[in-house]
């Protein structure tokens, strides 16, 4: 996942390859990096039953991800994110207690899982006896089994698990950001009864060769392939290798990236060109250039409804309104922080920004936002702040003392 809206931080790990087969995360927020990453063995497919109509899930973007939950076997309601770059799902330990199916004893299979950079680690497998989204009933679904309490801390709100991409390939699935709502219909069904294209639609054929959905997209005279990732939360990432962007304004550095083999600034900028997405016109959208797959994350698939049949390797993107998609700017303060309960760390500060003026450095630590404690600023409501307001107060802690420093908030990228 990444994240576009200014300075927190997510874990370590937050190349995609610790987490999922293919994702993304960014440094202001907690993220799963784009870059798919691949399995060194793949357990066999989950088994779908769906009644005759649509399964209907309520649904919620927090932070351009895409949150549903759902009651599974044993009672509770778990919190899940839906990952389009991802070919695997993950489970918390708790939720694979939980649904596990009885395996013989001994220690656990792990498995390799390899980023894009080639890093690699070791994550335990296992599958789950039923999932259960909504009517829809998922059997014998490979999992692997991944400690979600960074991003859970980071974003505010408990998540149990990230459902992979190849979870749905018997379903029709379909995506309703701005309806907020899972829509899974049995693909017989919908053969007989197919949907009605809307007059703002635009069908696309992908390659499923990695089991994740790629696209080619058009920027200008030239054209990439790009992934379709609803685990990133950032606008477009963009490895420029072999083409030749144009921008506004020539991309500069931001917060830091995390990554498996470690930090890396992160440079940000805004196209000159439109990005072409099938009928649909992305206008001079905001990139992240990566050395990674590029792909389009949740601050842009966000204006969509996305549906996939997995079947005929089509994704359709649909708006209820006409125009070109427009990104805002992205606004900062120039701080990265990594969040955590009682206090957020500082990781890095933006140079030539208005922050590096201050006495603040790596490693310092803010206990008060504007004067409430941090743990009262879960990420949708500090990312709502930045977008409004013109300064932040942040209360630091210099041993035993505390002090006050007011930064201004600026646009990183108009």
């Amino acid at each position: 996942m990444t994240t576009s809206a200014g300075s927190l931080v997510g874990p370590r790990h937050a190349r995609r390859a610790t987490l999922l087969a293919c994702s993304g995360l960014l440094v202001v927020a907690i993220l799963l990096s784009s870059g798919c990453t691949s399995i060194d063995r793949q357990t066999g497919p989950a088994v779908t039953t769906l009644g005759p109509r649509v399964a209907v899930l309520p649904a919620k973007v927090i932070s351009n991800f895409f949150v549903v939950e759902a009651k599974q076997a044993d009672g509770k309601t778990y919190r899940f994110m839906i990952d389009t770059g991802s070919s695997t799902t993950l489970v918390s330990p708790s939720l694979a207690a939980a649904l596990r199916q009885k395996e013989k004893k001994g220690p656990p299979r792990l498995m390799r899982v390899r980023s894009a950079n080639g890093s690699e680690v070791e994550l335990p497998t296992i599958t789950l006896k039923e999932l259960s989204l909504g009517d829809a009933r998922f059997a014998r679904v490979p999992a692997l089994e991944h400690d979600f309490t960074e991003l859970s801390v980071h974003l505010g709100l408990q998540i149990d698990g990230m459902l992979g991409f190849t979870l749905f390939r018997d379903t029709l699935c379909t995506m309703d950001y701005p309806g907020a709502r899972l829509d899974l219909a049995p693909l017989p069904f919908l053969a007989m009864e197919p949907r009605k294209a809307t007059p703002h639609s635009s069908t696309i054929n992908y390659d499923n060769g990695q089991s994740t959905p790629l696209i080619t997209v058009q920027m200008g005279n030239e054209s990439f392939v790009v992934l379709i990732d609803s685990g990133s939360d950032g606008s477009l990432s963009l490895n420029p290798a072999g083409l030749h962007p144009r921008f506004v304004l020539p991309p500069r550095t931001g917060n830091l990236a995390a990554t498996l083999g470690g930090d890396r600034p992160q440079l940000v900028g805004r196209l000159a060109d439109n990005i072409a997405l099938g009928s649909h016109s992305i206008q001079q959208p905001v990139v992240d250039l990566t050395d990674q797959l590029s792909s389009l994350g949740g601050q842009l698939l966000r204006n969509f409804k996305l549906t996939f049949d997995q079947r005929r390797s089509l994704v359709t993107f649909a708006r209820d309104v006409d125009g070109p998609v427009q990104i805002p700017p992205r606004r900062s303060t120039g701080i990265s922080f990594q969040r955590l309960p009682a206090y957020w760390k500082v990781l890095s500060l933006i140079p030539d920004t208005p922050v590096s003026a201050l006495p603040v450095q790596a490693g310092d630590l803010c206990i008060r936002v504007n004067g409430e404690p941090v743990r009262a600023w879960d990420y949708e409501r500090y990312t709502a702040l930045l977008k409004t307001a013109t300064t932040v107060t942040y209360t630091f802690l210099h041993a035993t003392k505390e002090q006050d420093h007011e930064v201004p908030v600026f646009d990183l990228v108009p």
